[in-house]
């Protein structure tokens, strides 16, 4: 891609960046931009090179939620209930959320809105100090419409949900790790090195077991205990059987480090 993409790619030892990059939108999503990050993560999700998925933003912002310019023309026209913003937003959000691979938010500036859901939907969050977090649905009279009111009760709990719905308020790096909403902070020159440590050992992990592994955390908040565990064992005979399963066997066996292939 071109770096006046709005999204640009690299693929790199397994580890797939995808950068968000409408700089003078601070990083807006528009209903293109939806489409094609959609697109990409189908095609990274069946890409045997691609074992990571890192979403970051180019600029000051990771992403400054939807675009309210494209929401202002469809106003303008009569069609703001019509236009597709939300349901292109859902089917992206769904995609993330549901990927087969590990994916990592490597937040960079602020995250507004769609923007933050964007990193709910990562499974691990690395926020450098210079990270924002703002809902920025009630300042515009809205409700969350990309799935904020899923994903925030069950990483920080109802109240602190609340407490960044209900007022709005901008949290810090620090505020968002000591409510759980990030799992790390590290300074602004060491996000990319870190995240990238972080997504090549992943990368080099074993691919299957952490799609199964994905899906059980993610199936199990609907299950009872004895449903859950019949899940456990399906999805660790299917590990059992893979080229990495046979690989971590044997190298216990050989009391040496697996190499995983990802299989």
């Amino acid at each position: 891609m071109t770096i006046d993409s709005p999204v640009l790619t690299q693929v790199q030892a397994g580890v797939a960046w995808i950068t968000l990059n409408r700089g003078p939108q601070r990083n807006a999503l528009d209903i293109p931009t939806l489409k094609h990050l959609h697109a990409l993560l189908d095609t990274f999700n069946t890409d045997p090179a691609v074992r990571v998925v890192v979403l970051t933003g180019n600029g000051r912002s990771f992403c400054a939620g939807a675009d309210l310019a494209e929401w202002a023309a469809a106003e303008a026209r009569g069609a703001l209930e019509t236009y597709g913003w939300t349901d292109t937003a859902h089917a992206l959000m769904t995609r993330l959320h549901t990927l087969d691979k590990p994916t990592i938010a490597a937040i960079n500036g602020t995250a507004v809105g769609a923007g933050m859901d964007l990193t709910l939907c990562c499974d691990l969050r690395v926020a450098a100090q210079s990270a924002r977090f703002k809902a920025g649905y009630t300042s515009m009279a809205y409700s969350p419409d990309a799935g904020a009111s899923w994903h925030l009760p069950r990483l920080i709990g109802s109240e602190q949900a609340k407490r960044l719905l209900f007022l709005d308020e901008l949290w810090s790096a620090d505020r968002a790790l000591a409510a759980g909403l990030v799992g790390e902070v590290v300074t602004d020159d060491h996000l990319h090195a870190h995240t990238n440590a972080l997504a090549t050992r992943l990368a080099n992990g074993p691919t299957f077991a952490f799609a199964q592994t994905k899906t059980l955390i993610r199936d199990g908040a609907e299950r009872s205990l004895t449903a859950q565990l019949q899940a456990e064992l399906a999805a660790g005979l299917l590990c059992g059987r893979s080229a990495d399963g046979t690989e971590a066997l044997r190298a216990s066996l050989e009391k040496r480090l697996p190499i995983f292939s990802g299989k």
